[in-house]
C-alpha cells in the first residue's frame, strides 16, 4: 500500500497534543529538529532533566520501528510518562528509523494525543513521514575528494586565496569546487556547505 505524504502542517492534526522530530541524529546532535510539544511541558522536562530517564527516548535510541508509549517495556522510574499525561500528552507513539548508514545517524519522532490511542493507519503514516525525511536529509554521495578538501579548509577558516596557495591551484579552481559543493549540498554559502559537510561527517 502506498502511504500518502504528510505535510508538516498536517502533523498537528494527527498529533494535536504535540510532537518532536530529530532528523539524522549523529553522536550527539540532530542535523535538524522540530519541537512542537507544549512549551510548559518542554520547560518542565528540561528543568527536571528527564531525558536520560525518559523511556520513549531510551526506546528510540535502542530500537527501530514504531511503538505506542503504552507498549514500551522500559521502566519509567521517574514517572516521566505519567507526568507527561498531566500536561495533556496522554497517548503517544514513537517512531525510530535507522538504515545502517555509515554515519551511524538515526531519525526519530515522538507524537502525542490527549483523547485516544493512535490508530495503526496513523502510525503507518507517521513512520512513512519519518522515513522520507530521513532519506531527504541523507548526505550527498557525489562530492569529489577535491570538493571535500576545499570544504575542509573553509571549515578551518582559510580564505579562497589561502586555499588556492596551499593546494597549488588557481583561485578560480577553488571557487568552482566550492560552487559545485554548494549545489550538491543545497547550501547558500561556502561556510554553510562546510558546516553541513561537517555535520554529515564527510569532513
Amino acid at each position: 500500500m502506498m502511504l500518502q505524504k504528510i505535510a508538516i502542517n498536517d502533523l498537528s492534526e494527527i498529533a494535536p497534543a504535540g510532537y518532536y522530530l530529530a532528523l539524522r541524529v549523529g553522536f550527539a546532535f540532530p542535523l535538524e529538529e522540530i519541537n512542537a510539544l507544549p512549551a510548559d511541558w518542554v520547560s518542565h522536562y528540561t528543568a527536571e532533566r528527564y531525558m536520560m530517564a525518559d523511556p520513549v527516548i531510551r526506546w528510540v535510541y535502542s530500537k527501530t520501528g514504531t511503538i505506542r508509549w503504552s507498549e514500551i517495556e522500559f521502566d519509567d522510574v521517574r514517572g516521566v510518562l505519567a507526568k507527561a499525561e498531566s500536561f495533556g500528552l496522554r497517548y503517544g507513539v514513537a517512531v525510530s528509523v535507522f538504515d545502517n548508514n555509515p554515519e551511524g545517524q538515526r531519525s526519530f519522532g515522538t507524537f502525542a494525543r490527549s483523547d485516544r490511542e493512535f490508530t495503526q493507519y496513523e502510525i503507518d503514516l507517521l513512520r512513512g513521514h519519518i522515513q522520507r525525511l530521513h532519506a531527504e536529509k541523507a548526505p550527498p554521495s557525489n562530492l569529489t575528494l577535491a570538493e571535500l578538501e576545499a570544504l575542509r579548509m573553509v571549515r578551518d577558516g582559510l580564505r579562497v586565496k589561502q586555499i588556492a596557495l596551499e593546494l597549488g591551484v588557481s583561485e578560480g579552481a577553488v571557487k568552482q569546487r566550492l560552487k559545485n559543493a554548494k549545489l550538491k549540498l543545497g547550501a547558500q554559502t561556502g561556510a554553510q556547505a562546510a558546516a553541513m559537510a561537517s555535520e554529515f561527517g564527510l569532513i
